[in-house]
């Protein structure tokens, strides 16, 4: 059933709009977009005993099916977006990690041209600008203070298509650094930071509106030193990015975000790596070594959790299944959250007539049977 849907009315499915979930509901496509009433001959399209919510949009995304956001040609990175949207992700951000500046502008200049042909929603900067400390998988040797002037040619390289920078704004230019992202409506995301309570809450006060992977790449909560996972939970100010693979998060810290931030301030990320819907084996995160083995992704020296290979369609799927979390929330999370923050609510994010037509079939049991995007179906629907 690939193609065009000129004329198609979804019906007889579980329709999670934003005002909640209708019960025998329908979603009438016209071309690309989402409309209100339906044409006279249009095709429909039994979805009885099934789920239809908005496309998954992913704020934080490595690559994908092989491919790199990071190093890959062209062809590579349009395989990676492929790859995320047969999962569900019909919008999606690319996410650089540490390289060398030059390197870094070259990538801008790249992945721009995808986002100004519609196939990337923009570029996420994660690193140089963060703390050896809390590397992760980033190369010690390419780490730096993150200096203004730095943060605006990687900006310019970008041709305004830069939607997030993280960065350890405890670092010397770090508060310097978010309001000049800030003024120019760029998500500074505080992430790979040591950062204590006190300087976290700077960071906010200053315009940081993210926490880049919540919990991971940051100190923990302690009594005494609560550090910046208790800032960047309570202010309201703050979305919180989560990680829901099961090996990033223990799902009580996946309960906590929820609980003490609530849905409307949750991202679902996947953060994913070259290996996601690939395989195991052996691959490069910028210039390190990274082992994926029984799904899991690690850096070869050192074992340092390297991304993810996760999907968006495995994270709702566990996040409704196993953390129990209310279908409603979960879409919150996974398609209007991200959309508000990215600026692209007007567009995606929410089943509503005037917006594009992605959207994605789940059925009873929560498992993936379709994604549609701009009108054009991209699997399935199966539902036979």
């Amino acid at each position: 059933m690939a193609g065009r849907a000129d004329s198609t009315v979804l019906a007889g499915a579980r329709v999670v709009l934003p005002t909640g979930t209708v019960e025998d509901g329908r979603v009438v496509v016209e071309g690309t977009r989402i409309v209100g009433g339906a044409a006279e001959g249009a095709r429909t399209v039994d979805l009885s005993g099934h789920w239809v919510v908005p496309g998954f949009v992913d704020m934080h995304n490595h690559g994908g099916g092989g491919a790199s956001f990071t190093s890959g040609t062209v062809d590579e990175v349009l395989t990676g977006i492929r790859t995320h949207r047969e999962h569900g992700t019909t919008t999606l951000v690319a996410s650089t990690v540490t390289g060398k500046m030059d390197f870094l502008t070259q990538r801008a200049a790249v992945l721009s041209e995808l986002v100004e042909q519609g196939d990337l929603a923009g570029i996420h900067f994660e690193g140089p600008f963060i703390s050896p400390c809390r590397k992760g998988a980033h190369s010690e040797d390419l780490l730096r203070h993150p200096d203004p002037a730095e943060v605006r040619k990687l900006m310019d390289a970008a041709r305004g298509t830069a939607k997030m920078f993280t960065l350890a704004t405890e670092l010397p230019g770090g508060i310097e650094s978010v309001r000049l992202l800030a003024e120019h409506g760029v998500i500074a995301a505080i992430g790979h930071t040591d950062a204590t309570y006190e300087q976290t809450v700077e960071a906010i006060d200053a315009g940081a509106t993210v926490a880049t992977h919540l919990y991971n790449a940051m100190p923990g909560i302690g009594h005494r030193a609560p550090g910046p996972i208790a800032a960047l939970l309570e202010d309201e100010r703050v979305t919180v990015e989560l990680i829901n693979d099961g090996t990033h998060l223990h799902p009580a810290a996946l309960e906590l975000a929820y609980h003490h931030a609530g849905a409307h301030r949750v991202a679902l990320i996947t953060d994913a790596m070259d290996a996601a819907g690939f395989g195991d084996g052996r691959y490069q995160l910028g210039p390190l070594a990274v082992e994926v083995k029984d799904g899991v992704a690690r850096l070869v020296e050192g074992n340092s959790i390297a991304g993810s290979t996760l999907t968006l369609d495995t994270a709702f799927h566990r996040a409704v299944t196993i953390d129990r979390i209310p279908v409603g929330d979960v879409v919150q999370s996974i398609s209007a959250n991200p959309a508000r923050l990215l600026g692209v609510y007007d567009r995606v994010g929410s089943l509503e007539p005037g917006k594009d037509a992605d959207l994605v079939v789940l059925d009873a049991e929560f498992t993936l049977k379709g994604v549609m995007r701009k009108g054009e179906w991209i699997i399935g629907p199966q539902i036979g």
